[in-house]
């Protein structure tokens, strides 16, 4: 089992993302990201975990939002069409270097999130993914949508977070007062 070579496979399949993000491949900034938040919150992270922060949006660009329809259905098959993608993809990577089934198939179940609020690594998975999004997505993301929207989307990304980090969220994010308050109140 040789986790760098999982991690460069990840890392050369998202260099191939066409979308620039600070003058390189936005997939691969993003996995970059994701590596060192998980390595600021979880110190003892395995690594399967490890492998599925960096490979968590893993040639996301190939399947594009469009090719589903407009609102929450076609948002969510979308949604879970990318997780079933990106976890197929990652245990091939992993396969090639040496995992086994049973480690592949775990891979899958991080990646789809199965298990959310139930399963320790899951959730330390989708802080990491919530805590990634508020630091480097949330500015941009927020410039384009109204106060109402937002404050929806941050109570739904609070939902997602285990009670620690909306916490730590609250410390270290400074949000506007009626977002920071659906952001307690997603508790």
């Amino acid at each position: 089992m040789d986790l760098a070579a999982v991690l460069d496979a990840i890392d050369g399949a998202n260099a191939a993302d066409p979308t620039p993000e600070e003058g390189r491949p936005a997939a691969l900034l993003y996995g970059e990201r994701m590596s060192a938040e998980l390595a600021r919150q979880v110190r003892d992270a395995s690594d399967l975990l490890r492998i599925a922060a960096r490979g968590q949006h893993v040639e996301r660009w190939l399947l594009p939002r469009a090719a589903y329809p407009e609102g929450k259905e076609g948002y969510l098959n979308w949604r879970r069409e990318q997780g079933r993608r990106h976890a197929e993809r990652v245990a091939g990577m992993m396969a090639d270097a040496g995992y086994d089934a049973a480690a592949q198939a775990r891979i899958g179940v991080l990646l789809r999130k199965e298990g959310i609020k139930r399963d320790a690594e899951v959730q330390a998975l989708e802080d990491v993914i919530c805590f990634v999004f508020l630091r480097h997505y949330f500015a941009p993301f927020a410039a384009k949508h109204g106060a109402d929207d937002l404050r929806g989307i941050v109570a739904k990304t609070a939902r997602k977070m285990s009670a620690s980090a909306r916490i730590r969220a609250l410390v270290e994010f400074t949000l506007p007062p009626d977002l920071a308050d659906a952001m307690r109140a997603a508790g």
